[in-house]
Parts: structure tokens; sequence; C-alpha cells
């Protein structure tokens, strides 16, 4: 939910871009070095309201790294004082544009989407608290928490009052996917997956997981059947493409399996198993040097992702090799 609201925001912030207007006189570097100064000083000194119009015509201009990372955090700082959504997106917009690697600008983008994603969740809870938005948004901050049975009971009060409502019985069978395995996890989440494309039979994310359920039971037919239908339901799914080539290798229908793992290694060339999945069918259908060659681009992949691994970990804690 949190990510929908952010993704929204920021959309609306690139939906409302305040390009000059034509005919507009650009100012000169020199006026806008002072222009920018006394926005600062008016920032610094409290007074936002004054400094967030200047502010804003100034994040247009360029003014030097330095002028526009001290422009970018005060306009920041000050959108938030004035509680403006708007101005907020785009100075953290304005920032990420010009410093996107900066530690701190990034570490102001989290806090200030994080706050604007709080406030319109509390804005959602006061406006409508008995909604079925805002009770999937108390099952989503459960679901946060680690504690899947209780957002269990928010999503089927949800159905008991709204039994059509599209995606809550996905997201049952995610949760029951979430909880400690029981005999009985694979054919109880299966069931709320099957249930969801009865109300949404477009639900290519439910397809996908019934192609997994179905793939660690080894039953390749039905496996093949749901990971099939998710590629054609979201031709950008490629985790179907590459579960359906698995699928496919695995029921030794290697031909069939070369379209959908070519078209995965082609879109996520960073993944090792692609390239072995790939390797291996090629190898079946007696193309040696393909084969060959998608060995050494696993071992290869299979290497940098072991480095990278290795790097984000903290000291003493690598892998073992």
């Amino acid at each position: 939910m949190l990510k929908s609201l952010l993704f929204c925001l920021i959309a609306g912030a690139l939906a409302l871009s305040t390009a000059p207007q034509a005919g507009s006189q650009t100012p000169s570097p020199r006026n806008s070095s002072l222009d920018a100064q006394q926005a600062l000083h008016l920032a610094d000194t409290g007074r936002c309201r004054q400094a967030m119009p200047l502010l804003l015509r100034l994040t247009r201009h360029p003014l030097g790294a330095a002028l526009e990372r001290r422009l970018g955090f005060d306009g920041l700082k000050c959108a938030r004082a004035l509680g403006n959504e708007r101005d907020t997106v785009e100075f953290v917009l304005f920032l990420k544009q010009r410093f996107p690697r900066d530690p701190q600008v990034l570490y102001l983008a989290t806090h200030a989407y994080s706050d604007l994603a709080t406030e319109t969740s509390n804005q959602l809870i006061a406006a409508a608290p008995d909604s079925v938005p805002a009770q999937e948004l108390d099952a989503e901050s459960l679901e946060v928490q680690g504690n899947w049975s209780a957002a269990e009971e928010v999503y089927r009060k949800i159905l008991a009052a709204h039994p059509g409502t599209p995606g809550i019985h996905f997201r049952l069978g995610r949760d029951i996917l979430s909880e400690p395995k029981t005999p009985s996890t694979a054919q109880r989440a299966a069931k709320e997956f099957e249930a969801e494309l009865k109300i949404d039979p477009g639900n290519a994310d439910a397809e996908y997981v019934l192609g997994e359920l179905a793939r660690e039971n080894n039953d390749w037919p039905e496996a093949i059947k749901h990971f099939s239908q998710a590629t054609k339901l979201d031709a950008g799914f490629y985790e179907a493409f590459l579960g359906l080539g698995m699928a496919l290798n695995s029921a030794k229908r290697y031909t069939e399996a070369l379209s959908p793992l070519e078209d995965y290694v082609k879109a996520r060339p960073q993944n090792p198993t692609g390239h072995y999945q790939l390797a291996l069918c090629y190898d079946r259908l007696g193309r040696k040097a393909q084969a060959s060659r998608q060995i050494a681009l696993f071992q290869k992949t299979s290497q940098a992702l072991k480095t990278d691994q290795n790097v984000a970990q903290p000291p003493g804690k690598q892998t073992p090799q």
C-alpha cells in the first residue's frame, strides 16, 4: 500500500511538472545566484511562505551543484513545514535528479515519502475508517509486523461483507504461504488463488503462484498451464517466462522451452538461473556451442552475484566459500 501511495505521489508530481512558460526570460546567472541567496536566507530564517515561490522557480535554472543542493534541502524543509505534498515531491524529485547517489538526498527522500504515506493513510482512516481500502491498510500493517493470522482475519472480514472484492483472496493465499508450513499449506493457499481467479481472471500473479505450487509438486502439466497463462496476461512478467521454461525443461519439452527461456535471459541477463536453464535446453537440443556459452555466462553471473552478496555483508560476515 505504501509503495502504491509513493508511486501515485511521484506520478502526480510528474504530471504537474512546472516547465518555464513560453516567452519567459531566462534570468542571468548573476541574478539567479542573488535570487538563490535571498531564497536561502528567507528559508533559513523560517520565512518559508515567502521563500517557497522563489525556491520553486530557481529549481528550473542551473546554479551549480553546491547551491542547488542547499536550495533543494531548504525547499524540502520548507515544503514539509508548510505541509505541501506537491512541493515536497517536487523538491525530492529535483534533488534525486541532480544528486541521484547522494546518501543524504536518499535519506531525506526516504523520510519525506514515508511521512507523506503516513499522512495519506491517516487521511484515509479519518475519512472512511470502515471502508475496504482502510481495512486493507490495516491488514497490510499487520503483515509488516509478521502477524499473518491477524491479517487473514481482516481479509476474511472484508470478504464476508464484500465477497467479490478483487485481490483479497490473493492476499489471503500469500499470507497462508508466509506462515509456518504445514501439510495443508499448499492446498489451502491454492484454494485462495483459484478463488481469486474466479473473481479476477486477469490476475497474472495468482496464475504464477499456482504455477510455482504445481512445479514444487512436480506437476508439470499444471505448472505449464498456469505459467503459460501468466505470460499471456502480462508480457512483462519475466519470472513467469522463467517458470514456464523450467517446467517445460522438466517435462522434457525442450523445443517449447527454448523461446520463454531466451526471452527471460534477454530481459534478465544478470540471473544465473536463466543461463543454467537455457544451457540445459540447448544441450538437450544438441546445440552444444550455445550450451557452452550459457554455462560460461552462468558461472560468470553466479560469481558476480556471490561478490555482490559478500560486499553487502559487514566485514567478517562473508558467505563461506
